[in-house]
């Protein structure tokens, strides 16, 4: 009788632990990283035992570091609700640019549906396709950014935010950790993660209590810090979790040089802390500091007599660039000294004082976008050229957009100035104007017409509020059927002044919908010509390496890098499709078991099924006729042809959208 109790017994005990054990059991200590130990992704690569995610090499470059098993993230629970799990991690990673006045992006932690990188470039971690947009898959990042993004709230360009399908964080807080005070309180000590220096950082997930809790701290900080740097709560965390998901690092970069890495990483999901990490033998990548083996005496000697000739620098300075300031006000000098060979490219150029004036000395408040190739600001001029900015003759101004390139490294300043110069001498209505320039060091800012309704991407995407339940989203604008279609009209116009109405073809290599603004009359304006190639008529295609945006690039180009001006006509589809169906060509699936969304593959079934209407933006119903919205989904399929000689001509596409608009098709495009 006993022995059968004892049976009993036992098996109850088994089933609480069938129970309450993990189901995923992953549990692992990497002090050193070997070839096997993770999945790596595009540019991510092992060098020695450590991960380093981008490439220098590369201008976009983007990488991700896996762990090969999946974590459980939900489970089904008795009452019908999904059950959350829990993990705690840790990790070292290190971040050092190569100029710490231009910082790049910084690194990810990640948990993430699928490993795959859909639609993506070089920048936003390498996580999120744009910064408008909510990711379809769930995604739930940490991230530890190097760089100050003002239009996502960021405070600085150091500091740590948890991402819930969006590149704006969450939440969001200044690098650093806190320790016990010599008075018992606590103080907090900043971090500084664009040191090179090696960084350790805690992610504790509390899935039954929706928690988040993040710390860092120098690998010399032996003890985890007793206060965590966020402790964030959100009951609706689920709706960023799939039932598996993979966990791991994510990074990028643009033209900024800027190394990332992970150099050692523990995980334990049975809800114990992770395993602690053996931080000694860490190789060290932070510029070495200055030597210190002078004596007191000597460092003192010296720092007086550098102070002595700071002091001395910097009143000769002041007076010199006083003298500078008086003499431009009378209109005599130019900020920097103008070399030979920039006077034979371009005779605009724009004294750097002035640019300081007119964008309010690249305020944050003046920012309008950011991208791979730098940041633009809203300025004002004075229509008559005079005087201080936004005070011309009558209270009249010019507005006008200020973007500061940091050229790449790889392309020589001449050569993308003779480049720049070239696109300067285009006008054409459709196309966004370059008024001008200014070079100050290695640093190029370019002076553009000023689209005050931003880009065609934003009036015809839902919001990334939209899904949140925001009250932004009534307020997200909506562009009509008839203001769609007469944007397309003017693109098309201005690629057929591109590639026929020039005196040299104009290849823009990345025609899509964000590089497509709106003027103050909702006309559509062709820009950004920083990735446009010059050929001559009649010339065969040159190779050249593949520029330009996922989901936008003609087949060919995988094949043979040598773009035409059918490859744009290809991209112009796409965009094509994407103002007929309001969706973009990529989105990435919500399970990692499923394929993700190509517009194009989808529009083609549904022609195929004879359903071929069904594509158009269901937020347009009833606003167009049915046979616009068919002739615009059948253009954009034909300008995406695979083979390239069956795309139609832009002068082709102009005349097909302008007689649709009832208008005559224009025989020139100036």
């Amino acid at each position: 009788m006993e022995m059968a109790a004892a049976g009993v017994f036992f098996l109850y005990l088994l089933s609480l632990c069938r129970v309450f054990s993990p189901v995923s059991g992953v549990d692992f200590l990497l002090n050193s990283i070997k070839p096997g130990d993770l999945t790596l992704v595009r540019d991510a690569r092992l060098e020695g035992s450590v991960v380093r995610l981008t490439n220098d090499s590369n201008q976009f470059s983007l990488g991700r570091a896996f762990y090969p098993a999946k974590l459980i993230m939900l489970r089904n629970s008795s009452g019908g609700a999904a059950a959350v799990s829990s993990f705690s991690t840790s990790f070292v990673f290190s971040v050092l640019p190569k100029d710490r006045s231009n910082p790049g992006f910084g690194i990810a932690f990640v948990l993430s549906a699928t490993t795959a990188v859909p639609g993506l470039t070089g920048q936003y971690f390498g996580l999120f396709s744009d910064n408008t947009t909510l990711v379809r898959a769930p995604l739930l990042a940490v991230e530890f950014d190097t760089g100050r993004n003002p239009e996502f709230r960021e405070p600085d360009g150091n500091h740590v935010g948890i991402d819930l399908n969006f590149i704006e964080s969450s939440v969001l807080a200044a690098a650093g950790y806190y320790r016990t005070g010599a008075a018992g309180g606590q103080e907090f000590v900043p971090v500084d993660m664009r040191s090179g220096r090696n960084v350790r950082a805690w992610v504790d997930f509390d899935g039954p209590r929706r928690l988040i809790e993040v710390t860092v701290a120098p690998v010399e900080v032996v003890q985890k810090p007793p206060r965590p740097l966020i402790s964030y709560a959100n009951p609706e965390l689920t709706e960023y979790l799939s039932e598996k998901m993979f966990v791991g690092f994510s990074a990028s970069k643009t033209q900024w040089v800027e190394a990332q890495r992970v150099l050692a990483w523990s995980l334990r999901d049975d809800g114990l802390p992770a395993r602690d990490i053996n931080t000694t033998g860490l190789p060290v990548f932070a510029t070495a500091p200055p030597s210190s083996s002078s004596s007191p005496l000597k460092n003192l000697a010296a720092g007086l007599s550098g102070a002595a000739a700071a002091l001395a620098l910097g009143v000769g300075a002041f007076f010199f660039f006083h003298w500078r300031s008086r003499r431009r006000r009378r209109g005599g000098g130019e900020e920097d000294e103008m070399e030979e060979w920039e006077k034979e490219y371009w005779p605009h150029r724009f004294a750097y004082a002035e640019l300081v004036a007119a964008t309010g000395g690249f305020s944050a408040e003046r920012l309008v976008g950011s991208g791979g190739f730098g940041k633009v600001y809203r300025g004002v001029f004075p229509k008559d050229g005079k005087g201080d900015a936004g005070t011309g003759v009558g209270g009249e101004t010019a507005e006008v957009a200020v973007k500061c390139v940091s050229h790449d490294s790889k392309q020589g300043l001449k050569e993308f100035m003779a480049e720049i110069s070239s696109m300067g001498r285009l006008r054409h209505k459709n196309l966004v104007h370059i008024k001008g320039w200014c070079r100050r060091g290695k640093q190029l800012i370019l002076v553009y017409d000023f689209m005050p309704n931003g880009s065609l991407s934003r009036w015809i995407f839902p919001s990334p509020f939209a899904a949140a339940g925001s009250a932004k989203a009534a307020a997200a604008p909506l562009l009509g059927w008839e203001g769609r279609r007469r944007v397309l009209a003017d693109v098309a116009e201005g690629l057929q002044y591109l590639h026929h109405g020039w005196d040299q073809v104009v290849l823009h290599r990345d025609v899509k919908s964000s590089n497509i603004l709106l003027d103050d009359g909702m006309r559509g304006r062709l820009g950004d010509f920083g990735l446009a190639k010059l050929q001559q008529h009649g010339e065969a295609p040159s190779r050249t390496r593949v520029v330009g945006t996922l989901g936008y690039l003609a087949p060919e180009l995988a094949r043979e890098p040598a773009p035409t001006a059918a490859s744009d006509v290809y991209s112009f589809g796409v965009v094509a499709l994407e103002v007929a169906c309001g969706r973009r060509p990529i989105e990435m699936a919500e399970d990692a078991e499923e394929d993700d969304f190509l517009l194009l593959e989808w529009v083609r079934s549904l022609y195929a099924g004879g359903r071929l209407l069904e594509a158009a933006d269901p937020r347009l119903e009833g606003d167009y006729p049915p046979a616009e919205m068919e002739l615009v989904l059948k253009l954009g399929m034909a300008c995406c042809h695979p083979v390239p000689a069956n795309r139609p001509s832009m002068k082709e596409v102009v005349a097909l959208l302008l007689a649709a608009g009832g208008q005559p098709p224009l025989s020139s495009g100036r």
